[in-house]
């Protein structure tokens, strides 16, 4: 049981790792939302990718060791969570601290994950608004005045400017 422990606290550090990887990608990406550099972001999403594939084999990973925990304490594996495995440490009080301190820890890496998340969605939500709004304004420079642009049936026409902007003869 001794050694499935610290698998499974092996396991958990190296997801923190990882997520403390994808924070770091995550701030950088802020930035490259911001300048708008569409090429710097997928490379960036690429890195992503990776990273995630990691996370998702560690995942695995520790799901293994958590069944086979299951199996020696004849306890269901839905029922070994991080805190009550700390508290299945009792008896040993190293053990215990430590786990407690890798919970927490990936609890803040989490929060912060979660923070620089939601700042990058608000970002590339108002790029978005700027990007629609940057197509009605220039459909709105072609187009031609909307008075007395109507058809037989007394629609508005909506007609566009010809690609010079002015007929005008000199």
């Amino acid at each position: 049981m001794a050694s499935l422990m610290e698998n499974f606290m092996d396991v958990l550090e190296k997801e923190n790792g990882e997520y403390e990887r994808l924070i770091s990608l995550s701030q950088q990406k802020k930035q490259i939302i911001i300048d708008g550099n569409i090429p710097a972001l997928e490379e960036i999403t690429e890195q992503e990718q990776g990273v995630t594939g990691i996370l998702l084999n560690l995942e695995k990973k520790r799901e293994e060791i958590v069944n086979d925990m299951s199996i020696v304490l004849s306890k269901e594996p839905a029922e070994l969570t991080v805190t009550n495995m700390i508290a299945f440490l009792n008896k040993q009080p190293q053990e215990q601290q430590k786990l407690q301190e890798l919970k927490e820890k990936l609890q803040r890496t989490l929060a912060e994950m979660a923070r620089v998340n939601a700042q990058n969605e608000a970002l590339l939500k108002h790029a978005m608004e700027m990007t629609e709004f940057d197509l009605t304004l220039f459909k709105s420079i072609r187009q031609a005045p909307t008075t007395a642009n109507y058809d037989r049936n007394a629609n508005n026409t909506g007609d566009i400017l010809p690609t010079g902007g002015f007929d005008a003869k000199q």
